[in-house]
């Protein structure tokens, strides 16, 4: 696990490879993270020890958030054992990584849902993989922080709470950004294997707490959120 002291990302360790310049990534370029590693730092609760248990598993969710969201290619993957790898949200059918492609990737798979399509404020079986970042990145531009608040049990079966947290400075889904924090808890379970790598990942969430918190805003026009959708520099974000 990388360190603070690390040149280049501190978080992600695989980042700073020479290797990563052969890599495929969703939206045509590495992404960067300075912007929301700034957000972590600055509104973190908890500051773990270097070389800590807390640490490890924090960084290792921030790797492999960076490489389900962003990496095109299974040959890619450092942190996942692809062959293996399931996901699942709040106890339901656990997806393998082609059924997450299927699904469209990005956020969908965390915000799957049972709702009648008619209530749905975000449909992740509408949703691509593109409109799903595009729809995040442009509401949180200084990005969508995490941070492990608590570790219940090391590997190989990583128990943790965490903190999902970011600033609502843009539209979402036709909403007027409030500027309001945007912050919510949870659980999760990641299975790692003997070369520490995610075989199994599951999430439990109110999905609900997020999403509405999102709708608070005014009803906008939608030619605003469009344009501010297109921003090249947000669509490269974490």
């Amino acid at each position: 696990m990388a360190s603070s002291g690390v040149k280049g990302d501190k978080y992600r360790f695989f980042l700073n490879d020479e290797d990563e310049k052969n890599t495929t990534w969703k939206f045509g370029t590495t992404p960067t993270y300075e912007v929301v590693n700034k957000l972590f730092e600055e509104g973190r609760i908890k500051i773990w020890p270097a070389g800590s248990l807390e640490e490890k598993v924090q960084n290792l969710v921030k790797a492999w958030e960076t490489e389900i969201m962003h990496k095109k290619e299974i040959k890619d993957f450092k942190t996942i054992d692809t062959n293996n790898y399931t996901f699942s949200l709040n106890g339901r059918k656990a997806l393998n990584m082609q059924e997450i492609g299927k699904l469209g990737g990005a956020y969908n798979p965390h915000l799957q849902t049972s709702l009648p399509k008619e209530l749905r404020v975000y449909d992740p079986e509408e949703e691509t993989s593109v409109s799903s970042h595009t729809a995040f990145t442009t509401t949180f531009p200084r990005g969508f922080a995490l941070e492990v608040f608590q570790v219940y049990s090391g590997p190989p079966v990583i128990a943790f709470k965490f903190r999902h947290w970011g600033y609502m400075e843009g539209p979402f889904k036709g909403h007027a950004p409030t500027g309001d924090l945007i912050e919510f808890y949870g659980v999760c379970i990641f299975e790692v294997n003997e070369e520490m790598k995610v075989v199994k990942v599951e999430f439990f969430y109110d999905r609900g707490e997020l999403l509405g918190a999102l709708l608070k805003g005014a009803k906008m026009d939608g030619s605003v959120e469009e344009a501010t959708s297109s921003c090249p520099v947000l669509r490269s974000t974490g």
